[in-house]
């Protein structure tokens, strides 16, 4: 009986906030609506008010978004779906609702009787909804027609047609699963769009990285939109099975993919609002004229290739990691790898297993974290098979991840993490004790909050980090100082014999490979791409509140980035195409909160 007393008085809660935050944004009482948040508190708005992706902070940062928004967007319709939850004090709501253009969905945190965090999304377009469930396509035409046309005729049309005749409306620079995830998004939502990728096939980036690369996030964290991986599908998923998926998802989504085409540049005509992209598609000259421009690059640009002293006169082979071949023409050979994070342990595992002398060379700490313990106590309650049985699907998963801000997100990873160095102690130990230096972040928080500040500085353990424990991997620590003949020289004198040199050091900001296509001055006009501002190592301030360009306009008109891990493409590509088909049909998109460029680089 008591357990219905409290589940009444939470959806009483709940159902209460929601109507007095109905009846305020009706009235368009921007301070009414701030004063039912907490002083700590956030409104993270992804495209239904904003047009952006825009965390506002705080009363007063929450009330200036308002009346920015209030009048044009005109939300309405809020209600609660579902029951609600509570817990530790905070209630948990799911809220539909409207606005003047679009249905969107929302989560509600509350903290006693107060907003803690609010989170809205743009689901749709109203009148621009995708063609699926009731209102997917007969495809078969019934009946006689002496002028019909097949669904090959018009696939062959369209294909022979886009970016010749017929110009599309969006080019996505780069057909990893980014650019393919948001152009299969595009052509549900009925908009021209080609990919432009340089290798020959879709999913040839994954086949020509090293043979033993495979997937280190699990299988329910990396579904594409529309097309689940099946219930039997590897729990880590191996690079070549990546590759054929990926081409396959392209044949069977329809998309307009142009392989083996490198974008040579890009101007942006003002007047007309076209880019003109000049394209080398297998060795014919092509210029399209899309109206938005995408750099699908994934999370990383140029390879990050450091300048030693006597690389011109090392005789052995040096390569950075994004073009290691694989370790078999290195067996009982000298390898020198020059790195500490994901790439390096996995090619350092890779020609242990080959029979190299591998020494891994680490410049600074590294957060490592075991794949099991990653998958138990981070990803489990929203990815996992568990997750699934309980009810929580991709989407779900996705706006529950989304829904906690970036300021705070630290403060829900650290918990977990915490109890992963507890519980993996002695591997901890072991690592320290071979000579590995070892962190958790600048703030403890753990292997997502690097990724999302700087891209870099961890390595999920699939194994290697027992190879280095056991003094299999050797294990050097200092700066790089020079390379002579068949060595690598540190800066504490220490030589290390060397017939390969791996730089696995990174990569750079996307906006260095946009600048190759669009130029420096629009590349510096838009900015550095990634990172949240966080004043945290390689994470410069000030705090921007969401990634820095990616999935939002950005300065330069018509010039957007998209990329990340396989859940970002996934769920953020939702987002982008929808601001994408909203200026292809002239929906006004007033944007608030533009962001301002502190960095270039």
């Amino acid at each position: 009986m008591s357990q219905t007393v409290e589940h009444n008085a939470t959806r009483t809660r709940v159902e209460h906030w929601i109507s007095e935050f109905s009846e305020a944004i009706a009235a368009r009482d921007a301070d009414r609506v701030a004063s039912m948040f907490g002083e700590d508190s956030y409104w993270r708005d992804l495209v239904a008010l904003t047009w952006n992706f825009k965390t506002s902070e705080g009363r007063e940062d929450i009330a200036a978004m308002l009346r920015a928004t209030l009048e044009h967007a005109a939300p309405s319709g809020f209600t609660v779906l579902g029951e609600p939850t509570e817990a530790d004090g905070v209630t948990e709501a799911w809220f539909s609702f409207e606005t003047a253009v679009g249905r969107g969905t929302g989560h509600l945190r509350l903290a006693g009787d107060e907003a803690w965090t609010l989170l809205t999304t743009l689901d749709e377009l109203k009148g621009h909804e995708e063609p699926k469930n009731h209102r997917r396509p007969r495809g078969a035409e019934h009946g006689a027609n002496p002028d019909r046309v097949t669904w090959r005729e018009q696939r062959e049309t369209e294909l022979a047609e886009l970016g010749h005749t017929r110009q599309p409306e969006v080019v996505i620079v780069g057909g990893g699963q980014g650019g393919i995830a948001l152009g299969a998004r595009l052509r549900q939502l009925g908009v021209p769009t080609i990919i432009v990728e340089r290798n020959e096939k879709p999913g040839d980036s994954w086949r020509r990285r090293y043979k033993s690369l495979a997937l280190h996030d699990p299988v329910w964290y990396d579904h594409l939109p529309y097309i689940d991986f099946p219930d039997n599908w590897p729990v880590f998923s191996p690079k070549d099975k990546i590759g054929d998926w990926l081409e396959m998802y392209t044949k069977v989504m329809e998309l307009n993919y142009w392989g083996s085409t490198t974008a040579l540049s890009g101007k942006y005509d003002e007047d007309e609002g076209r880019w003109e992209l000049v394209v080398d598609r297998a060795g014919e000259q092509v210029t399209l004229r899309p109206r938005q421009l995408v750099m699908a690059l994934g999370v990383s640009g140029k390879p990050n290739v450091p300048v030693f002293p006597g690389q011109d006169r090392f005789r052995g082979d040096q390569h950075h990691s994004s073009q290691h071949p694989g370790p078999d023409a290195y067996q009982g050979k000298k390898a020198v790898v020059i790195g500490s994070n994901n790439s390096s342990h996995d090619i350092c595992a890779a020609l242990w297993e080959a029979g190299a002398d591998v020494t891994m060379v680490q410049r600074s700490s590294t957060h490592v974290v075991r794949s099991d313990s990653l998958m138990e106590h981070s990803l489990a309650p929203l990815y996992s098979e568990e997750a699934v049985a309980s009810g929580i699907d991709t989407r779900t998963a996705d706006l529950i991840f989304a829904s906690i801000p970036y300021r705070i997100l630290h403060q829900f990873q650290k918990p977990a993490f915490d109890v992963i160095r507890e519980q993996d102690a002695e591997f901890y130990e072991r690592l320290a004790a071979a000579g590995f230096q070892l962190d958790f972040g600048d703030d403890e928080s753990g292997l997502f909050m690097k990724y999302l500040r700087r891209g870099s500085g961890y390595y999920i353990d699939v194994g290697a980090c027992e190879l280095i424990a056991d003094g299999s991997i050797k294990l050097a620590n200092g700066d790089v100082a020079e390379l002579t003949e068949n060595e690598v020289v540190l800066a504490d004198g220490t030589r290390l014999e060397a017939a390969l040199v791996v730089y696995a050091t990174g990569f750079r900001s996307m906006n260095g490979l946009a600048a190759d296509i669009v130029g420096q001055e629009v590349a510096d006009k838009v900015g550095k791409v990634w990172g949240l501002g966080s004043n945290t190592t390689k994470d410069p301030g000030p705090w921007e509140g969401e990634e820095r360009n990616m999935w939002k306009p950005t300065q330069q008109q018509g010039l957007w980035f998209h990329g990340g891990n396989l859940h970002q493409s996934r769920h953020y590509s939702l987002y982008l195409a929808l601001q994408l088909k909203a200026r292809a049909e002239g929906i006004p998109t007033p944007v608030y909160g533009l962001q301002e460029v502190h960095h270039t680089s």
